[in-house]
């Protein structure tokens, strides 16, 4: 699988921060960074700059050439495959229920960064209103949402698109009795602001 270097830090800062057992708070305050930039760190919303990562590594308590062990960009393939066994589950806002994200792939195309992901949300789902450094393209897979951006709702349901700039506070709400399943597509560029 073909992933861009960017998408793979977050990751592999919640790797180890778990393993070490260590707390998002605990981390945060190690690197004087707040607890909310560095969930958004975690979980792809954020890209962090060069002196917040090696201040979050230096918190993480981790040599920084260990820290980039086994992160890699696989440039000698002219496309992407993701196997469905593949696709990884990953861990988005604490205290969130019901809200499920599996990433199929990152990549890096010039200074521009995409992320594709397969969100579920479960009947009676919780999570607040979050934003991202990214526009976001969603694509109804199957259910429906009354998808909340800003005071606004939008009610969305199989075979819709939604694009936004992720930096508007939003959240899809599951009001029904069945699974949804989108596509999340999260553009992020570097110079945006």
């Amino acid at each position: 699988m073909s992933n861009s270097i960017l998408p793979q830090f977050g990751r592999k800062i919640r790797t180890i921060r778990i393993e070490k057992k260590l707390s998002i708070q605990e981390v945060a305050d190690r690197s004087e960074i707040s607890k909310g930039m560095l969930s958004k760190i975690e979980n792809g919303r954020s890209i962090p700059s060069l002196q917040v990562l090696l201040s979050v590594i230096k918190g993480l308590g981790v040599d920084i050439q260990a820290f980039f062990t086994g992160i890699y960009l696989d440039n000698d393939k002219k496309y992407i495959h993701v196997k469905k066994q593949d696709v990884t589950i990953i861990e988005k806002e604490q205290g969130t229920k019901g809200y499920t994200y599996s990433m199929a792939f990152g990549s890096n195309i010039g200074s521009e960064t995409i992320e594709v992901v397969i969100l579920t949300i479960d009947p009676g789902a919780i999570r607040d209103k979050v934003t991202t450094d990214a526009y976001e393209l969603k694509y109804m897979i199957s259910g429906k949402v009354k998808y909340y951006l800003e005071d606004d709702f939008i009610e969305l349901e199989k075979g819709d698109f939604l694009f936004y700039n992720g930096r508007i506070p939003h959240v899809p709400i599951n009001e029904g009795n069945e699974q949804v399943e989108m596509l999340v597509v999260y553009f992020f560029h570097s110079t945006d602001n």
